[in-house]
């Protein structure tokens, strides 16, 4: 398979999933946005991924390149590409869809419970990381797969699954939270639902859960294609 992913910031990358592409012999491409590198033409990936990042959807005036980044997302769905997005990948992905992306009632940063609405692809509670200000409406003909305490929509399924958001982290490694913590720091806060750099670190032993559910999601997601 050929995976493409678009990075918006040098720290947030692919996490396990590379290791994932390189153990599956995928071809791995990638786009920093950031940087201004060009987008490739839809017809030369099978697999669409986009990471997070520090920025919002509707900052397009500080970042220009958003604009092109949503039309180039709303071409691979409309081309029947499988498509994963994470973070603000996620909120980018509701926003081509339709649907509103605004503040969430509470800034959500760290290690809490979601529940599963039903979907096959995760069990029915799970620990991931989270690191958002921003919620998503669910798009019209989606589906919400997923929720937590401070958050209502933290995942959703479109076209028939081969559209997947998801507003928490599965794809970082422990050196990718460190890398996070380090460059964001000023966003942890005294926050009800922020937890402090102790706290992350002190639950860093679920990362292994989190990245076998990624892998997980990605084996299901690759087999819609084959």
């Amino acid at each position: 398979m050929r995976l493409h992913y678009l990075q918006h910031v040098d720290f947030e990358g692919l996490g396990v999933i590379d290791k994932w592409a390189d153990n599956n012999n995928h071809q791995v491409t990638k786009t920093s946005l950031h940087k201004k590198e060009q987008l490739p033409k839809t017809d030369k990936f099978d697999i669409l991924i986009i990471t997070g990042g520090p920025m919002n959807v509707y900052q397009e005036d500080r970042f220009p390149w958003l604009k092109q980044e949503k039309e180039f997302i709303t071409e691979a769905i409309t081309d029947d590409k499988l498509v994963l997005g994470v973070c603000l990948g996620a909120q980018l992905i509701a926003d081509c869809l339709g649907a509103k992306v605004y503040k969430n009632k509470e800034k959500e940063i760290g290690w809490f419970n979601v529940v599963n609405n039903g979907s096959d692809l995760l069990p029915k509670e799970f620990m991931a990381f989270h690191w958002h200000s921003d919620t998503f409406d669910i798009p019209n003909k989606a589906i919400n797969i997923a929720e937590s305490q401070t958050c209502q929509n933290q995942a959703f399924s479109y076209n028939s699954g081969k559209v997947l958001g998801l507003q928490f982290h599965l794809e970082l490694t422990k050196n990718n939270i460190d890398d996070l913590i380090n460059e964001c720091r000023n966003e942890i806060t005294n926050d009800k639902y922020v937890q402090s750099e102790i706290e992350i670190k002190n639950n860093i032993g679920y990362i292994d859960q989190s990245n076998a559910l990624i892998i997980n999601m990605l084996n299901t997601l690759i087999e819609k294609r084959r």
